[in-house]
């Protein structure tokens, strides 16, 4: 069985960072346009409140990776299971993801999209734990930086769970 033990980022910060992070990216990206790949489905909220801060024109498409399933650790192993549609060749992309943990995933897509011949890549992920990355990848924009902790809520998981809580929590397991 899972409790919800701890509050770790309120709605208000969360409204707070994402406007900030929507700002830094507008001013990065004056005068372009810029294509949001949402990966479903956990970035999903993050995607929308950061779209409606970023002031320069954004075009959208989303891709769906896995490499947890219903576990609360990463298999190691990353499955494509939603394409784009959109062709990127030129355009400059930014991934938004609602969490870096291992960095596997995002590791693996990145070289995936790079030979696909964007003009640019950037990543915007929501949550980073860097306690908990295998490989040296570092994102573009971070939201916060968080314990080694199991984060649900704003559109994190546990088994399909939780996504729609307004804040970031911490998921414990107990015994019954």
């Amino acid at each position: 069985m899972e409790k919800i033990t701890k509050v770790l980022i309120t709605k208000e910060q969360i409204a707070k960072r994402v406007a900030e992070m929507g700002a830094q990216i507008s001013k990065d990206y004056e005068g372009k346009s810029i294509l949001c790949v949402c990966i479903l489905k956990g970035a999903m909220i993050f995607l929308s409140d950061l779209i409606r801060e970023i002031t320069v024109p954004v075009q959208l498409d989303t891709m769906q990776i896995s490499s947890y399933g219903a576990s609360t650790v990463s298999s190691g192993k990353v499955s494509i299971t939603k394409d784009l549609k959109t062709d990127i060749k030129g355009k400059d992309v930014l991934i938004v993801e609602d969490i870096v943990d291992t960095g596997i995933s995002l590791k693996t897509l990145l070289e995936m999209l790079k030979e696909r011949q964007p003009a640019s890549i950037k990543v915007a992920a929501f949550l980073d734990k860097p306690e908990r990355r295998v490989n040296d990848f570092k994102g573009d924009y971070i939201g916060y930086e968080i314990p080694n902790e199991f984060a649900i809520g704003y559109g994190l998981d546990y088994a399909e769970r939780y996504r729609e809580l307004p804040y970031v929590g911490v998921l414990d397991f107990v015994e019954e």
